[in-house]
């Protein structure tokens, strides 16, 4: 077997999942494997050398893992935006759609001072729904977001598109056609 080279590597496809004609792109391989791990927490680190960030997001639930080892590796505090009923103290919400009904993310109401510049971490973007309503979660709280960085891209869907539209700059690791 060859070495595994780039992060997409140790990402696995498993066809029909969660529905037909869905290809799931599953990063539980990725985060097993030491060395696939340490390679995507590196990369998704990189572009934010010398950049001032006081708080990493993650988005519930894979982002926790990512987020977490990011603000680990930054010296930085994580905050974990969930969704609604999820979090014991007094949050904010924020309502978003998705292709089949509205879901509501939440984040504590003093997680984020006015100010704070943010990096904003989760394993994949798709719509861009759940980023979006983060995205105003933290501004609301006078968060400054100075980027969202995500393991896998799927452009077809239109989640990079929607949150450059917003002025948000992104950064991933890989992308996929055809999600």
């Amino acid at each position: 077997m060859l070495p595994k080279a780039d992060v997409k590597d140790y990402i696995r496809t498993i066809p029909d999942f969660p529905h037909k004609g869905i290809m799931f792109r599953d990063v539980t391989t990725l985060f097993s494997d030491p060395r696939g791990f340490r390679m995507c927490i590196d990369q998704l680190l990189s572009p934010y050398a010398g950049m001032q960030i006081d708080k990493v997001v993650g988005l519930e639930a894979r982002g926790f893992i990512l987020g977490g080892a990011v603000a680990h590796q930054l010296s930085v505090g994580f905050v974990p935006i969930r969704k609604k009923g999820k979090l014991p103290g007094k949050t904010i919400e924020q309502d978003y759609k998705l292709e089949y009904g509205e879901a509501t993310m939440e984040i504590h109401e003093d997680a984020i001072l006015p100010g704070e510049k943010i990096l904003v971490v989760d394993d994949l973007l798709a719509t861009g729904g759940t980023c979006e309503a983060s995205i105003k979660l933290i501004e609301r709280l006078g968060g400054e977001i100075i980027s969202a960085a995500f393991v896998v891209d799927l452009p077809e869907l239109g989640g990079r598109a929607r949150l450059e539209a917003m002025g948000i700059d992104l950064h991933w690791l890989c992308d996929y056609e055809g999600a």
